[in-house]
């Protein structure tokens, strides 16, 4: 049962890590994208060092996110169906497909790296571990969040709403525009509450520990995202464990 368990992680996996590095287009536009933000938003403020880790939040959440979005494609397809009604457990079709988007959103993230020295931080080898360690964690609970979002969305269409309408706010106020301190009252409040503030402070804590601006300390933003992580990990597993086979596609 376990051998079949991994060999259908693996497998699923693998074939999301293919093909996503298969699509050269979406590998541009989730670092692309937030790169410009960056360049724009800090440039305009004349500070790129502020906005950095709020743009890798976003690189992080784009690559993950997005990357669940072929649970909607897989169920067109029918290769979902061909997973389900498979001997292979249920969970694993979720645990690799989570898996594999929290690999592309640490490896983009990496590559997010290379513009460090630009904000006047050099990249420090000692700190590279941390920030790899930071950012697979948060890739983990983006994707996490973005299958039981998928999974939920009967078309790409619906998917696109519901980040627009949840993921992006929660971005906003996640620290990376602006801080708690500088922030209304009833914002800074709604700030706390949100899981993002503590994603990002993972963050800004592994690459720029020397860093001097206002945000949650390390310990309590690693248990809060290992806690929304697996809190939504639990939610996907469920969602399809409970999903009648014939319903599934």
């Amino acid at each position: 049962m376990f051998r079949l368990f991994f060999l259908a992680t693996g497998a699923v996996w693998r074939r999301e890590i293919l093909h996503f590095w298969r699509e050269r287009s979406r590998v541009i536009g989730f670092v692309g994208s937030p790169l410009i933000f960056w360049l724009v938003i800090g440039s305009g403020f004349g500070d790129l060092a502020r906005f950095f880790s709020g743009a890798l939040l976003m690189s992080v959440m784009f690559t993950a996110v997005f990357a669940t979005m072929s649970v909607i494609d897989d169920r067109r397809e029918g290769f979902l169906l061909a997973m389900l009604a498979s001997p292979a457990p249920r969970c694993a079709i979720v645990i690799g497909k989570v898996l594999g988007g929290a690999t592309m959103a640490a490896v983009q993230g990496l590559m997010f790296l290379v513009c460090l020295p630009l904000t006047g931080t050099p990249i420090a080898l000692s700190a590279l571990p941390g920030a790899a360690g930071g950012l697979a964690l948060t890739g983990l609970a983006f994707t996490s969040m973005g299958f039981w979002l998928a999974w939920r969305s009967r078309t790409p269409q619906g998917f696109h709403a519901l980040m627009n309408i949840v993921l992006m706010p929660l971005w906003m106020i996640s620290g990376a525009l602006f801080t708690q301190q500088t922030a209304h009252p009833w914002l800074s409040g709604l700030m706390n509450a949100n899981p993002l503030l503590y994603f990002h402070a993972i963050l800004q804590r592994t690459l720029l520990p020397a860093s001097t601006a206002p945000a949650p300390a390390l310990a309590p933003s690693i248990a809060i995202t290992c806690a929304v992580g697996l809190f939504f990990l639990t939610a996907a597993i469920y969602a399809v464990e409970r999903r009648p086979q014939g319903n599934a596609a």
